[in-house]
């Protein structure tokens, strides 16, 4: 048992390994973005395509921490809030993820919150066990940095995802994204989740309460 173990632990290790060698080639031909975060004093270059608010959210592809494919047409007619953060071994990463596992409670069930790394989902998996992250989704873009790629994420030369939140509402449009100016700075938090309770509020204006349809009933 312990043998199969590790050597499908290094079958996934090599084949990680080439991928990351494959994806460095590619990488080359990503269009880069200077001057918009730093890390400590220094700008770093984002690599991928930027996207911005009220465009139609690209589809991407991540795994779980079982190395199934997640995509974002899985939440289809749902709001997403996307939480990026470098990686979940960090102080702030940490409590960014851990921010939004509490808040999902108070938020409406048409809700679900990603957070996506370039962690391993082995790592992702140990933290969530650790840290009792099991409201959220934790995904990993180690595999095809698909999603990093997509929205313009990737850091060149230090393989990680820049801090960031995406939501995207019901339509599949970006309705608010943040790019956090300085990688170790916390997202504005209150923002997002204001966002989040906008879209929830505009939904439910459509539709009279139920109290007051009765009386217009009792009326007529």
């Amino acid at each position: 048992m312990k043998i199969s173990t590790l050597l499908l632990a290094s079958a996934l290790n090599l084949g990680l390994a080439y991928n990351s060698f494959a994806i460095s080639l590619e990488q080359g031909s990503l269009t880069e973005t200077d001057n918009l975060v730093k890390a400590g004093n220094k700008y770093v270059t984002l690599l991928g395509n930027q996207v911005a608010e009220g465009e139609t959210a690209p589809n991407f592809k991540v795994v779980n921490d079982t190395f199934s494919p997640v995509q974002l047409i899985d939440f289809k007619h749902k709001t997403v809030l996307i939480s990026v953060v470098p990686s979940l071994d960090t102080g702030v990463c940490s409590l960014q993820t851990k921010r939004f596992n509490e808040e999902v409670e108070n938020l409406p069930k048409n809700v679900v919150m990603l957070t996506i790394s370039n962690d391993l989902p082995f790592a992702q998996k140990r933290f969530c066990k650790v840290e009792d992250i099991d409201k959220i989704k934790v995904l990993s873009d180690a595999v095809w940095r698909d999603f990093g790629a997509k929205y313009g994420l990737l850091i060149k030369d230090m393989g990680l995802l820049t801090r960031a939140i995406f939501i995207i509402d019901e339509q599949g449009k970006v309705a608010y994204k943040e790019l956090v100016p300085d990688i170790s700075q916390h997202p504005n938090y209150e923002n997002a989740l204001a966002t989040i309770k906008a879209l929830n509020t505009s939904e439910i204006s459509e539709k009279p309460p139920l109290e007051e349809s009765k009386q217009v009933e009792n009326n007529s």
